[in-house]
Parts: C-alpha cells; structure tokens; sequence
C-alpha cells in the first residue's frame, strides 16, 4: 500500500461535484471575510490568544490522528461536519444577532473549524492526486473567493443604495445570502463522496 495515499475504503470522490464545492465554499468565503470584525466587537482581545492556544492544540491532536483518518470516507464526515458548525453559526446568528454569546459561539465554531484546516488541506491533495484536477480546483477557489469579494462588495453597496448604512444591518442582510450559499455548499458536498459511480 502507497502510504502517501488517501484510502478509498470503497468511496469515490465525484470530481465534478467537488469543484462546485470548493467554489461555493470559497464564494462563501469571500462574502463573510469582512463579517467577523463587526460580529467580534464584543469580544476581549485576551479571547484571542486563549482561542489561539486552543487551536493549536487541537491542531496538534487531529495531526496524531492521521493514521486512521486518512480516508475517504473520513474525509467526508468531517468535511460534512465543518460544513454542518457553519450551518449552526449562521443559523444562529440570524437568530441572536450581536450578543457576546453570539460573539462567542461564533469565534468558537469558527476554531473549531478551522482546527481542521491542515488536515482537510492534505486530505484533499492526497485525494485528488492529479495536477489538472488539483489545477481545476485550486482556479474553482480563487474564482469563488473573486467573486464572493466583489459580491459583498456590491451588496453592501446595494444595501447603502436602500439606505441601510450601519455595519452591524449590513453584516445581518448579508448572513441571509451566507444561508442560501451554505446550503448549496452542503448539497454539493454530499454529491462529491459516495460509493459507485456517477
């Protein structure tokens, strides 16, 4: 057995699917990265360098687990399950818009998901192993970090236009569009990993 490579265990990753989702999932991307420092306002700056310690522990121990998580299948469930933490902050913020609790929960999920970004990132190299579809989905992320930038530039724009101007209406209005693309970003999640073909 190739140890540099990811295990199947009888999955298959459906490479058409997964460029719409690292697209989408990087239009998402580009749409909120201006969010967070209207979301964070009630936070403590001591927060972030708790949150940074924990992070990187929680990095360190996903990185011993690679042995057993080097797998399709594995790599589905918990890209699924970062998906499904992003779902819930959203969710819950367009229930309980700027609270410190709010605050919270969202620098929270937002460790928790990127605790497993290095993992997914050499997960997904491993999994693709082909330099055209590794050149296919790196392009499919700056396309959809492109426009998910200029989109929330616009909308914000649009947003003025109507004549809401306060950021905090802004960055609200906004997490409706984050909504409507998280859900695409599941959907086509769920179409890249599955057993036989497509």
């Amino acid at each position: 057995m190739d140890n540099r490579a990811i295990r199947p265990e009888g999955w298959q990753l459906f490479p058409h699917s997964y460029i719409g989702y690292k697209l989408f999932n990087s239009l998402f991307l580009g749409l909120s990265v201006g969010t967070i420092f209207t979301i964070y306002k009630p936070l403590d700056p001591s927060v972030y360098s708790l949150g940074g310690i924990l992070l990187a522990l929680a990095m360190l121990a996903i990185a011993q687990l690679y042995g057993r998580i080097m797998t399709l299948p594995w790599f589905f469930r918990i890209s699924l399950f970062v998906e499904l933490v992003v779902l819930a902050m959203v969710l819950w913020f367009l229930a309980r818009p700027y609270t410190w609790l709010t605050a919270m929960l969202v620098y929270a999920g937002y460790q928790v998901t990127f605790s497993f970004g290095s993992y997914l990132v050499r997960a997904e190299t491993l999994a693709l192993d082909d330099d055209e579809l590794l050149r296919r989905v790196d392009s499919a992320k700056q396309i959809g970090y492109l426009i998910g930038m200029g989109g929330s530039w616009l909308f914000y724009k649009l947003l003025e236009h109507r004549g809401i101007t306060t950021p905090e209406a802004k960055v609200y209005d906004l997490h409706w569009l984050l909504l409507g693309c998280e859900v695409v970003i599941i959907f086509l999640l769920v179409r890249s990993f599955g057993r036989g073909s497509r």
